[in-house]
């Protein structure tokens, strides 16, 4: 297992819509280890494999406390079939926008369809945390970002502060 350079924003391949994987292989499944170790160590809830560079349809996320047993899910070619139930804001980060947090209104109940690891279909029906980074990352997909579901003004206060961070990095 490898960690992974996580893209930050501006990054244009962020912005791309990522491709089918075309075969689940031991290709797929080692990205799929290196992803989520790449998540853990970063510390993070999900991450989409086009945060990574890799312009496939891959997705890790694990929403398990610090203080339960890891519970990792790899959805491979994930597409939202359902969502439902009253919206619901709340804070989301991004590994991409590191030390960047807003509120963003998802719906609070999703249902996905994905391959496992193994190749087989599968489906999960999630809320809460889970139905969040499920869509957080699905959106990695299709180059979307948790910033274009905010207000102009929202968003451009948010991009100031995460240059504002990086100048105090850099110098």
């Amino acid at each position: 297992m490898a960690l992974l350079p996580i893209l930050e924003v501006p990054d244009p391949r962020l912005r791309q819509k990522a491709r089918p994987v075309a075969a689940v292989d031991a290709r797929v499944a080692a990205l799929l280890e290196d992803m989520l170790e790449t998540m853990y160590a970063a510390p993070g809830i999900g991450l989409a494999a086009p945060q990574i560079g890799v312009d496939e349809r891959i997705v890790v996320v694990d929403v398990a406390a610090k203080e339960e047993e890891p519970n990792p899910i790899r959805l491979i070619n994930p597409e939202v079939v359902e969502t439902s139930g009253e919206p619901v804001e709340a804070e989301e980060g991004c590994l991409s926008l590191p030390n960047q947090f807003a509120p963003v209104k998802r719906p609070s109940q999703v249902t996905v369809r994905f391959l496992d690891e193994a190749g087989r279909e599968q489906r999960i029906e999630a809320d809460g945390l889970l139905a969040r980074c499920l869509l957080h990352e699905i959106d990695h997909l299709d180059g979307i970002l948790f910033t274009d579901h905010l207000s102009r003004l929202k968003r451009e206060m948010l991009m100031k502060k995460l240059d504002k961070q990086r100048r105090q990095r850099a110098g």
